[in-house]
């Protein structure tokens, strides 16, 4: 039986291939979210994927690939959108029905015109996904509530994949609590691994829970206290998962 929280949080963790998909299923996680980098080298996986789903009854999300140098349009517009397109025409295969994906947003790393550039970008990989069903979510990296104003405003529909551990860098203490006070409405699916802090993206770590200096004991009843009722995926190794599942869901039950 897969795990519900008393306020109906179903628990997941992220599987990199189809071995994944029944460690997470026989761990009693309620689904598994698929990176898909390569989305022209993914279609020979499909079938086996949707082999377990129907024979486990797990559920599936999709993770988007990286973006790369987030101040390149023309990489962006060549590289990463084609990539995007491709996935929303697998997903649908695999009744994935949310996507989150990576594009920086931060004004302090990414150029005005670029923010302006991704905001276009965004609305239309929104309008394809409308289109088969798919909700879109932008993935937080160092941004705060704030950065993503400009872009609700351009495109209403997306909503926020928060990622409690990158909330944890490039900033003087954890940012997700502005999320849950300033826009609780737009998070729509979270993300949970620990880290030590840091002043770089190669601080983000992805320890298992405990394993650094996250306080998720307040974050987490943060996140319930605004009502937050959907996913989260531990964005670990299966047998770190494992390590430390029990103390996440004592603390979602708590």
């Amino acid at each position: 039986m897969s795990f519900k929280a008393s306020r109906g949080i179903q628990l997941g963790a992220t599987a990199r291939s189809p071995e994944d998909v029944v460690k997470i299923h026989d761990m009693g996680l309620s689904f598994a979210e698929i990176p898909i980098v390569d989305p022209d080298g993914f279609g020979i996986h499909v079938s086996k994927f949707m082999e377990l789903k129907r024979a486990l009854g797990i559920s599936y999300l999709c993770h988007g690939p990286r973006e790369g140098d987030p101040n390149y349009s023309q990489g962006l517009r060549e590289d990463y959108y084609p990539k995007v397109l491709k996935l929303l025409k697998i997903m649908p295969g695999l009744e994935m029905e949310l996507l989150t994906i990576h594009l920086w947003m931060d004004p302090r790393f990414v150029r005005p015109e670029v923010l302006l550039f991704k905001m276009d970008l965004l609305a239309e990989v929104v309008e394809a996904a409308d289109d088969i069903g798919v909700e879109v979510c932008l993935e937080n990296l160092s941004e705060v509530p704030e950065d993503f104003l400009p872009l609700f405003e351009r495109v209403p529909q997306i909503g926020i994949t928060l990622d409690l551990g990158h909330a944890q860098l490039l900033h003087s203490s954890n940012v997700a609590p502005l999320f849950f006070k300033e826009i609780p409405h737009k998070i729509r699916h979270v993300h949970i691994h620990d880290n030590l802090g840091g002043s770089s993206p190669r601080d983000d770590l992805h320890l298992p829970i405990g394993k650094g200096i996250i306080d998720f004991s307040t974050l987490l009843k943060g996140l319930m206290d605004t009502g937050y009722n959907r996913t989260i995926t531990l964005e670990l190794r299966p047998y770190e998962v494992q390590g430390c599942l029990e103390r996440v869901k004592a603390l979602l039950d708590s």
